[in-house]
C-alpha cells in the first residue's frame, strides 16, 4: 500500500471524529480539470469506489487519498506558434511586438491549446494515526508532501503539522553504521548505498546489489563521501531506503510479514491497510530510536 514515508507530528491541539473530516473534506473533492483549466487538486475516495468515503478508518487507522491532475503543453510548441503570431503581426501591421505584447500572446496560445492537452494524473495516500499524533505521507518528494499538507491545512481547522526531526542526523547515523559495520538494534543494513562528496567536487558513488560491509565502503566514508542514501531492513520484515532527508522509500513488505495472517497480499484494501499501518506502527518509533530519539518542539 505504502512506497515512501515522509512523517510529521501532528500538534497536540487538534482533533477530529471521522464525520467531521468527511464533511472537512467533501468541500474539497477532486474534480477533473476543465477544458482550459492547467491543474486541478483534490480528496478522492481511497478506497477507489465511486462516491464513497473520502475518509477510511481501518482499526482506528485513518487513510485519506489526495489527487492532483495537471496538463502540460511543451514550451517549444507555445513558442513556435508565438514566433508565427508574432511575425504575422510585423508583415501585416509593421509593428512589431513589444515582450509584454509577446508573453500576453504566448498565454493566449497557452489557452488556446489547453483543451488538447494530455492530462496526467497522480494519487498520493495520507496516513493518520491519531492516537500517536503522527501524519505520514506517501510522498516521493518533499514538494509532493508539502502539496498534500497545504490541502490538509486548509480543509482540517485547527491542523498543524511539523516535519518529524532527529536528535542524529540520518547521515551521522548511516555513517557510524557504515565505519562500525554495526546497524542498530532490529535493522541490517542491505546491498544499496548512495555516497556523495561534500567538497566542491559533488563526486557520488553508488552500490546497487552491492555487500556494503566492505573496506572500501568504510574508507570511502572516512575520507569524508556522506551516506545520502542507505537500504536497511527492519525486524526481517520491511524492507526500505533511509535518506539523508528521514524520508523512506522503496518501502517493501516481507513475505515474513503475511506468514500466519488470515490476510493475503490480494484480500483488498481493508487488509492491505491494517498490514501497513500495523508494521510502520512498530517500525518507525525503533527507527527513530536508532537516531537518538526525536526533537522535542515543546
Amino acid at each position: 500500500m505504502f512506497k515512501n514515508v515522509i512523517m510529521y507530528r501532528i500538534g497536540p491541539d487538534w482533533s477530529a471524529s471521522v464525520a467531521q473530516m468527511e464533511e472537512s473534506l467533501d468541500s474539497a473533492r477532486f474534480v477533473e480539470c476543465g477544458a482550459s483549466q492547467e491543474k486541478s487538486i483534490g480528496w478522492i475516495e481511497p478506497r477507489g469506489e465511486a462516491n464513497g468515503p473520502l475518509v477510511e478508518s481501518v482499526g482506528g487507522q485513518l487513510i485519506l487519498k489526495l489527487m492532483i491532475e495537471s496538463k502540460a503543453l511543451p514550451g517549444s510548441v507555445i513558442t513556435k506558434k508565438a514566433k508565427e503570431r508574432v511575425a504575422h503581426i510585423e508583415a501585416t501591421t509593421g509593428r512589431k511586438p513589444g515582450k509584454k505584447e509577446t508573453r500576453e500572446i504566448k498565454d493566449d496560445i497557452k489557452l488556446e491549446l489547453m483543451p488538447l492537452a494530455f492530462s496526467k494524473e497522480s494519487s498520493t495516500l495520507v496516513w493518520i494515526d491519531p492516537a500517536a499524533q503522527l501524519l505520514v505521507i506517501d510522498a516521493g518528494s518533499q514538494g509532493r508532501a508539502d502539496e498534500v499538507v497545504t490541502m490538509l491545512v486548509k480543509a482540517l481547522a485547527g491542523l498543524a503539522v511539523t516535519l518529524i526531526d532527529t536528535k542524529v542526523s540520518p547521515t551521522a547515523a548511516m555513517s557510524e553504521w557504515l565505519i562500525s559495520q554495526e546497524p542498530p538494534a532490529g535493522f541490517t543494513v542491505d546491498r544499496e548505498c548512495e555516497l556523495k562528496a561534500a567538497d566542491e567536487s559533488k563526486a557520488v558513488v553508488r552500490y546497487t546489489r552491492h555487500p556494503l560491509d566492505t573496506d572500501e565502503v568504510r574508507q570511502y566514508v572516512e575520507q569524508g563521501k556522506l551516506p545520502t542514501k542507505l537500504a536497511l531492513t527492519w525486524d526481517s520484515r520491511v524492507s526500505f531506503v533511509l535518506t539523508e532527508g528521514l524520508q523512506l522509500k522503496k518501502l517493501a513488505f516481507l513475505e515474513v510479514v503475511f506468514e500466519g495472517s488470515s490476510a493475503g497480499k490480494d484480500d483488498g484494501f481493508d487488509a492491505d491497510a491494517a498490514i501497513a499501518t500495523g508494521e510502520l506502527r512498530k517500525l518507525l518509533p525503533d527507527l527513530l530510536e536508532a537516531l537518538g530519539g526525536e526533537v522535542s518542539l515543546a
